[in-house]
């Protein structure tokens, strides 16, 4: 079983607009309205490849019971933790070219009381857990070691974990070591105080995270393709990709392939790789199901491009 957690989850409704125009009324082409938030996204993927998952969430008011309902009907066991404040939600919109706006709420802020239950609820659920994946930013109220304490205790009972947030509460966790971290080129960036150019400096970069706590990172480099740095050394997955639709939920996406293959080596790579490939392809935040995915057009390697530049430089 693959556990989630979610601290701050969302109802998210995404809009494929051609174009758009600030200042003038744009009339959508395609809609829909889905369960949101970066574990939710994972638990999403993991259920369409037909393994088991549950998902640990705050939930609270009319947008909470309708992320609960979406995620009952996508074969999701979901464990609520119910809080006085309303489930954000959030709005995307989609060009035809593939660009994506999104406005991102808040979310509501957290009681002690109710963010003491969130931590025993991880814990307790973690004990059934091969996997437990911590994902997203943190809402108001919890402190950035929040992370680190989860992994601690998921530790403390046997579970591993992967972990896919940033800034602050990336690098307080680091320090519980957590078996792999999922930044993506900006959040590597940001974490080790610089830019990154090439394939090479992303390399470097994800070294860096390793010797401050985490145990392996996978890397997503956007269109460039992932990079996974272990303690036995680096791999660098791509895949081609015709036409991207939405980047929606992609790197969500990658992780649980990255999960359900195993969580280690090369062969988690390419599930990973494949698994981020379908998600671009697909409308929205829409999760791939097997059928969605192309292994044969995925190529894992050990020798790195280092000198590569990147398409999407992070400055």
């Amino acid at each position: 079983m693959i556990l989630t957690v979610t601290p701050n989850p969302s109802l998210d409704r995404t809009y494929e607009v051609p174009s758009l125009d600030r200042g003038e009324v744009i009339r959508a082409t395609g809609e829909r309205m889905d369960p949101g938030g970066k574990g939710v996204n994972v638990s999403r993927a993991v259920a369409a490849a037909g393994r088991r998952t549950v998902a640990v969430l705050p939930l609270g008011g009319a947008p909470g019971a309708v992320v609960a309902d979406l995620l009952h009907a996508q074969g999701i066991e979901v464990t609520a933790v119910r809080v006085a404040g309303a489930t954000r939600s959030n709005i995307a919109l989609a060009e035809s070219d593939g660009v994506l706006t999104k406005i991102n709420a808040p979310g509501p802020e957290l009681s002690a009381a109710e963010q003491e239950l969130l931590l025993e609820t991880v814990h307790e659920h973690s004990r059934d857990a091969e996997w437990i994946a911590c994902c997203g930013s943190l809402p108001r109220g919890l402190a950035p070691s929040w992370y680190a304490d989860v992994v601690a205790r998921a530790h403390d009972g046997g579970a591993r974990i992967a972990l896919d947030t940033s800034g602050r509460a990336l690098l307080e966790a680091l320090r519980a070591r957590p078996d792999v971290v999922k930044p993506n080129a900006e959040e590597l960036s940001e974490a080790v105080g610089r830019p990154l150019a090439t394939v090479g400096d992303a390399v470097k970069a994800a070294e860096e995270l390793r010797e401050m706590g985490a145990r392996a990172v996978l890397a997503s480099l956007g269109a460039d393709g992932q990079l996974l740095v272990d303690g036995s050394g680096a791999w660098f997955g791509s895949a081609h990709v015709e036409v991207v639709r939405s980047n929606v939920g992609a790197g969500d996406s990658s992780l649980a392939g990255f999960l359900i293959a195993g969580g280690t080596g090369p062969e988690a790579l390419a599930s990973a790789v494949a698994h981020g490939a379908a998600a671009v392809q697909l409308p929205g935040s829409v999760m791939p199901s097997p059928g969605d995915l192309d292994l044969a057009a995925v190529t894992v390697t050990a020798e790195v491009p280092v000198d590569r530049v990147l398409k999407e430089p992070v400055s």
